[in-house]
């Protein structure tokens, strides 16, 4: 099942001792508990980044297996180009998941649906999701906002981005990802975001009115392995936005047109939309965290992980992978208001155990 979490310590408590000065040079067996087994920076306290990375871990091990479910929707086209074009980007993605190894019950496409059945869709959803869960939603079509109301259009009264929402808190999903690839989609922003939720929107304000193509560079991006820009074969939210923010400016560039869609996205629940991510060692400021839950949040696997996730020997691994990849990207992240030292060793301590792991997932 996609982006399932089984949690495990990548490392034991004993791999994080820092010896005693007088330890120092002895053999890491011979050594004695300097800090209780927990690591901390050169004669100082416990660094708190390490505790929550190993609470984190920990806790997801205690935690029932995760599922990622997806929903997507094609909305009203208006005109037969605009239906069929929908529904083929809506068909796309719906086979990429499942060749990535998604099971059929985790998988909703509805095309042109009224907005009752998406109530329903939803209200389903909110008694089978698990609060271990992952949402992604795909909106694709055409919107509109008029300053104070985003509306995605679908047959009979069109659905609001409020209600959308609304919708969505229903949902007790872990982390959800909302991908509104409409036309005037940047007014929907102010209605969606929220703590743990990722939103993707096609244009940078709900003032960009022109039909997008936003949606059929998204859709390629599950299935494009130049997409997988760390060639981890995952695709995570952050590389599928950036392969389709480029494919869109790509495309007005080669027709020379001028750009009517400017994609951005927001993941910290309480700011505007970005284009781009900050720098793993931006200073603390509003926009310092923008990419960080994309960057972590797994859409599609591709090639040999998605094999591996059909497998059941391997699946864990695969998980556990995973989980070690995401400990690594926090970990960059908090580089600059940690100890060099303290960094570097609990970075190699990652990066050796996810190299142990990987080897296991290629016998």
């Amino acid at each position: 099942m996609m982006a399932r979490l089984v949690g495990r310590t990548p490392w034991s408590a004993r791999d994080a001792l820092v010896p005693r000065p007088e330890q120092r040079y002895r053999h890491p067996a011979q050594r004695e508990q300097a800090d209780g087994g927990v690591g901390r920076g050169p004669g100082g306290p416990p660094h708190n980044l390490f505790l929550r990375l190993l609470a984190m871990l920990f806790l997801a091990a205690l935690a029932a297996p995760a599922a990622t479910f997806y929903v997507t929707i094609s909305g009203l086209g208006g005109e037969p180009d605009y239906d069929q074009r929908f529904k083929m980007w809506a068909l796309d993605i719906d086979s990429s998941l499942k060749k990535a190894g998604t099971p059929d019950p985790d998988i909703v496409t509805l095309i042109a649906p009224p907005r009752e059945q998406i109530r329903t869709r939803f209200a389903s959803l909110a008694s089978t999701v698990k609060p271990t869960d992952n949402l992604v939603v795909v909106l694709i079509g055409h919107g509109t906002f008029d300053g104070v109301d985003y509306k995605f259009n679908v047959p009979g009264p069109d659905l609001t981005g409020a209600e959308l929402a609304t919708l969505l808190d229903r949902i007790p999903s872990a982390r959800q990802l909302v991908v509104v690839t409409t036309s005037s989609s940047g007014g929907s922003i102010e209605f969606l975001r929220k703590p743990n939720r990722i939103v993707i929107a096609a244009t940078r304000t709900g003032s960009e009115k022109n039909a997008t193509i936003f949606a059929r560079y998204w859709a390629e991006a599950l299935r494009e392995p130049s997409a997988d820009v760390d060639k981890n074969e995952s695709v995570s939210a952050l590389e599928a936005f950036r392969y389709a923010q480029r494919k869109t400016k790509e495309f007005f560039d080669t027709q020379k047109r001028l750009a009517t869609e400017h994609s951005v996205f927001e993941d910290t629940g309480k700011g505007a939309g970005v284009a781009a991510a900050a720098a793993p060692d931006a200073a603390a400021d509003g926009n310092a965290a923008e990419g960080r839950l994309a960057a972590s949040f797994t859409v599609v696997r591709l090639g040999a992980n998605a094999a591996a996730s059909k497998d059941p020997a391997k699946k864990a691994l695969l998980e556990k992978k995973e989980e070690l990849e995401q400990a690594i990207d926090q970990l960059k992240y908090e580089k600059a208001s940690m100890n060099a030292e303290d960094y570097k060793k609990q970075l190699t301590r990652l990066l050796l155990e996810l190299a142990r792991t990987q080897e296991e997932i290629d016998k």
